[in-house]
């Protein structure tokens, strides 16, 4: 009996492609999922400042080359990247060689750990912009998704005054869909339900 794949029959956001397995995965695994793991988010922080300009297809195929090259993203070590360092990666086929992003990785970690040392953790310090549960967006098609959400401008301005760089409003609410501080599957996608039912046993 020939097995019907799901994309045939699961209903999901309109963005992921189905001919791309990688993408599909994150789609359906990892995205809107909430995130309270430091290094985690630290990664993403690192990959959604890498992504700007750029498409996310494009940086999570480079994940991997990213993980290696940023120490698996243990932001300790990528605090302290000096001269050489900074020369390694742009020299680093595998990931996006640019100098600007590159440098605000590296300061970005320290700025990292300045929250770190003032709230305990950065988890901590991030879901309190959304009163520490995901919010719960109802969009239905890739047209009701904003460039940005005024929680995401609100807390890329704090960002900015604590010294971090390239986390612009668009930059930060691509990071709070994918560590799940807003859930942006569209109505139908059997991803919303799913989490919407985890937000709510956990409140």
């Amino acid at each position: 009996m020939k097995r019907v794949g799901m994309s045939n029959v699961v209903a999901r956001c309109p963005w992921p492609t189905v001919s791309d397995a990688l993408y599909l995965k994150y789609h359906d695994e990892e995205w809107g999922v909430p995130v309270h793991r430091d290094r985690t988010i630290y990664e993403f922080l690192v990959l959604e400042t890498f992504q700007a300009g750029l498409s996310w297809r494009t940086v999570l195929h480079k994940r991997a080359a990213f993980r290696k090259a940023f120490a698996a993203f243990d932001v300790q070590r990528v605090a302290h990247f000096g001269a050489r360092d900074i020369t390694r990666l742009l020299h680093d086929a595998g990931i996006i060689r640019n100098r600007q992003k590159i440098l605000a990785a590296i300061n970005n970690a320290n700025r990292f750990l300045d929250v770190q040392q003032e709230f305990g953790t950065f988890a901590a310090y991030m879901w309190s912009w959304v009163g520490h549960r995901p919010i719960l967006h109802r969009f239905r098609t890739l047209n009701d998704y904003p460039a940005y959400t005024d929680e995401a401008v609100a807390w890329a301005a704090d960002l900015k005054r604590r010294g971090f760089s390239f986390l612009g409003p668009t930059v930060v609410y691509a990071h709070m869909q994918a560590v799940g501080m807003v859930n942006d599957h569209t109505a139908d996608c059997f991803r919303y339900r799913a989490l919407a039912r985890t937000t709510q046993q956990h409140s």
